[in-house]
């Protein structure tokens, strides 16, 4: 059973420990790709449907198009800023990135195992 971190919000500021993030880590090496960022970089529909995915899995990985507008690193942080979510890693051409969803129901599989 995968323990879920803790994240404390501060005026709009999220923190994680160090701990939490690995323990994220290492559940994100074994998930798929859930969202494709395309040469047109983050739209505002692909902004909702990240937020929809984020909203039921709370952990996502993502991956970003060779030869888009933004790098991996650009889009994590910009996709975590307008989706108030948790950049957990960058590597390469992939990031993955955590919410909370407190409306989610808790149980012995987090929501990204289901």
């Amino acid at each position: 059973m995968a323990v879920v971190p803790a994240i404390t919000c501060n005026e709009d500021v999220m923190s994680m420990t160090g701990k939490a993030r690995a323990t994220l880590r290492a559940e994100a090496h074994h998930l798929d790709v859930q969202v494709h960022i395309g040469h047109a970089g983050l739209t505002p529909s692909l902004l909702r449907s990240f937020d929809d995915v984020l909203r039921t899995h709370e952990l996502v990985k993502v991956q970003v198009a060779k030869g888009g507008e933004l790098s991996a690193k650009e889009a994590a942080n910009q996709a975590a800023g307008e989706l108030g979510a948790e950049v957990i890693q960058v590597i390469g051409r992939t990031f993955t990135v955590y919410r909370e969803n407190p409306e989610l129901p808790r149980g012995e599989l987090p929501p990204w195992r289901r």
